[in-house]
């Protein structure tokens, strides 16, 4: 049986990487999609071609879509990223509807090429509170694209597979090793310090961080400051 299509969103952090190899463990043939939004941490691309060619993506587009002009984001305007650590609140590094614009996009990939099975990088638990990395967006943006495709509507339908959904930053850390991939390989920091090293103290970083501690594995990330 030929091997189906999967479109993956790569970001170049270790959530997309693990994901992406998911799909590939599944059965998939890749094809791995990055989105330069013009966002603060442009290094994270370069760690997206890493990954792709690393996964032996049959394509990998880098797709300019500027999200800063729209701004209201720290990561896409002249906004502080914080350092102070994780709070309750949804912080300042949230893109407003990033997820929901990023898996469209993937959508539109999916549909043109014949691809059913569209995999992200989200995850509930050890995360940064963005909204759109709930089980219950998945969940609503699967219906969605049901009804918002000709492939939907003609009873092909796709399916948002967010295989980290449920897991800690710990146990994604424990799947990279599973799988066997150099999570060197893959970029976190959202405010990198000089020299191209994780800054170690916005959220990103301190979640990595905090991932390889709990799993009990050596973290090969350079950090400018401990997390």
């Amino acid at each position: 049986m030929t091997q189906s299509l999967a479109v993956a969103l790569v970001s170049g952090g270790l959530d997309s990487m693990v994901s992406a190899a998911r799909a590939r463990e599944d059965g998939h043939r890749l094809l791995a999609l990055s989105i330069d939004y013009n966002q603060r941490h442009q290094v994270e691309l370069a760690a997206a071609r890493r990954i792709a060619a690393m996964l032996d993506a049959e394509r990998h587009v880098v797709l300019p879509l500027d999200l800063s002009a729209f701004g209201g984001s720290a990561l896409t305007a002249d906004i502080d990223v914080p350092k102070g650590g994780v709070g309750d609140d949804i912080p300042v590094t949230y893109v407003p509807a990033r997820n929901t614009i990023f898996l469209s996009l993937a959508l539109g990939w999916a549909e043109a090429t014949g691809a059913r099975d569209i995999y992200i990088g989200v995850n509930a638990l050890d995360y940064s509170g963005y909204p759109d990395c709930r089980p219950e967006f998945i969940a609503e943006y699967e219906k969605l694209a049901e009804v918002a495709t000709k492939a939907g509507v003609e009873g092909q339908p796709f399916r948002i597979r967010a295989p980290l959904q449920h897991m800690t930053k710990a146990d994604i850390v424990r799947e990279a090793a599973r799988l066997g991939l150099d999570a060197g390989l893959s970029w976190s920091c959202y405010d990198p310090a000089p020299g191209g090293v994780h800054c170690g103290l916005c959220d990103s970083c301190r979640l990595r961080a905090k991932g390889f501690e709990e799993a009990g594995l050596p973290d090969p990330t350079v950090y400018a400051a401990k997390p």
